[in-house]
């Protein structure tokens, strides 16, 4: 069960990526994991002590708690897999079962962040996209998807999100085995780079 590892920084296009792939596959035989539903528990806390935290870090991830479920799944096991909630900045009590399937498509900031990890992915792709237009897409995003306030979605993108990008995101390139511009790169490209898989 291959893993093909979308990763690149906020709102660099990771989930548009992924869905196109999988959308190249019947609903069968691929399954999306988003390293963003295992951010570690934080819901005892209260929802201003949640904000503060810098979920752009790669300690913020349950590197362990993936991995694990990631193997099961590989396994040919079922997973009970935890949902996050943007809006809230908490994993929910409920979960959500997920089924193996003939391939595994993981996308997230951090998924090159991690050296376990990296071993369990077979073919990793980088999404390359300058600062500017991110910031652009994560406001109207954030404004629209998750009620912030233009102000927070600055504020988080200039003193979490690109100095982490910066120290951890950029350099764990280097682990991908594309870099892909996305300012240029067509989906035909991408598609050809996964003929392996498809």
């Amino acid at each position: 069960m291959p893993i093909i590892g979308i990763c690149g920084g906020t709102a660099s296009g990771k989930s548009t990526i992924a869905r196109n792939i999988k959308n190249l596959f019947s609903e069968k035989e691929a399954v999306i994991i988003l390293s963003d539903s295992y951010y570690k528990d934080h819901s005892s806390f209260d929802f201003d002590s949640r904000s503060k935290i810098n979920f752009d870090h790669p300690d913020s991830i349950d590197f362990k708690f993936l991995i694990k479920n990631l193997i099961k799944l590989k396994s040919n096991k079922i997973v009970n897999e935890p949902i996050y909630s943007y809006k809230t900045h908490r994993r929910l009590k409920k979960t959500k079962k997920t089924f193996p399937k003939h391939f595994i498509i993981l996308e997230g900031l951090h998924i090159f962040c991690n050296k376990d990890l990296i071993k369990l992915i077979d073919y990793g792709l980088f999404l390359d996209l300058d600062s500017e237009i991110r910031f652009q897409r994560r406001l109207e995003r954030d404004i629209k998807e998750r009620g912030r306030k233009p102000e927070e979605v600055n504020e988080r993108f200039f003193n979490m999100c690109e100095p982490m990008y910066d120290r951890f995101i950029y350099p764990s390139r280097i682990n991908a085995d594309k870099i892909l511009d996305m300012k240029s790169v067509k989906f035909k490209e991408i598609k050809k780079l996964l003929s392996e898989f498809i």
